[in-house]
């Protein structure tokens, strides 16, 4: 095995892939305003309804106008990123279906280069082109953040910047598997319209978990895209329950906004904790590129028998 002419390659096929995507003004753009204007409806038409929220929770209490609207901010921006590290994926991938598509794919197979330099290759511009995204995302998610009220510790910070590169690696990933067997324009097309009507709802970014019934939040609770928006929740708005508590708030009711905010997850009633977040998204990641080179490996071979 020569490594490092199948680094080379892995590297040439990743730069083309990317370069592609770059090369299609339409889809980069799509990809870029998107997470922007849900950030942005976030901000016109329903930061309102979540200070009444935040209000009814702390009745009689006066906090800092700071305190509220930097909390608030920080839960749009945290589901924001939550749901476009997934979504945007599904449109970074539309390279894999469209060598499909236009035969590309069959010329590339019958090359000297191996079936993992494709997988690998896909999977790291898939990865590189969607953190692009969902870091210009964050950036502009911190200005607003700072615009409103900034509580963020440095550590914080640097673990939002970790949590949006795993959670990338898992939206990549699973973006791979389904992506896979796509095999039209209009098939990925259809797939990332809904993967960005239902995500946001499973994953517990657009509506609180804790607002579900038990059934249904255990059930939610199982699926790994939720601890990828719980650590975004966790490090995003941990540093304002200090100010609440600062300004005067019990800590109950601080508690109860963390609780009913998804700040701190339970599961079948015990909390859940950073690390077990963590290893569960790490252990999903590694499990979906498994299957993905499974199913790649699978089919190489059997289109070699044919």
């Amino acid at each position: 095995m020569n490594i490092k002419q199948d680094i080379k390659q892995i590297a040439a096929f990743t730069a083309r892939n990317i370069k592609l995507f770059f090369k299609d003004k339409g889809t980069l753009i799509g990809a870029l305003i998107a997470p922007l204007i849900i950030m942005m409806l976030y901000a016109l038409f329903l930061h309102r309804v979540f200070l009444q929220t935040f209000d009814s929770m702390f009745q009689g209490i006066t906090l800092a106008a700071k305190t509220v609207n930097g909390t608030v901010a920080s839960y749009e921006v945290s589901s924001v990123l939550a749901v476009c590290c997934v979504t945007v994926a599904f449109v970074a991938n539309m390279n894999m279906v469209a060598d499909k598509v236009n035969g590309s794919r069959a010329d590339i197979t019958v090359t000297p280069a191996k079936g993992h330099v494709l997988v690998l290759g896909y999977y790291f511009a898939t990865a590189i082109v969607t953190l692009a995204i969902c870091y210009i995302a964050m950036i502009v998610g911190f200005c607003y953040i700072a615009g409103m009220g900034w509580a963020m510790t440095a550590g914080e910070t640097m673990s939002v910047v970790i949590d949006v590169f795993v959670t990338v690696l898992f939206g990549t990933a699973l973006s791979s598997v389904v992506c896979y067997f796509l095999s039209s324009s209009g098939a990925i097309s259809a797939v990332s319209t809904i993967v960005s009507s239902v995500y946001g709802f499973i994953c517990g970014a657009y509506y609180p978990i804790s607002q579900f019934s038990t059934g249904m939040a255990n059930t939610i609770m199982c699926l790994p895209g939720t601890y990828c928006t719980g650590l975004l929740r966790t490090h995003f708005m941990s540093g304002y329950a200090n100010l609440m508590t600062a300004d005067g708030a019990p800590q109950e009711a601080v508690n109860g906004l963390l609780d009913g905010f998804d700040v701190k997850l339970s599961f079948f009633g015990s909390d859940v904790k950073v690390w077990t977040m963590y290893l569960v998204v790490i252990c999903a990641v590694l499990v979906l590129i498994g299957a993905f080179v499974i199913i790649n490996v699978l089919n190489r071979k059997r289109n070699n028998k044919m």
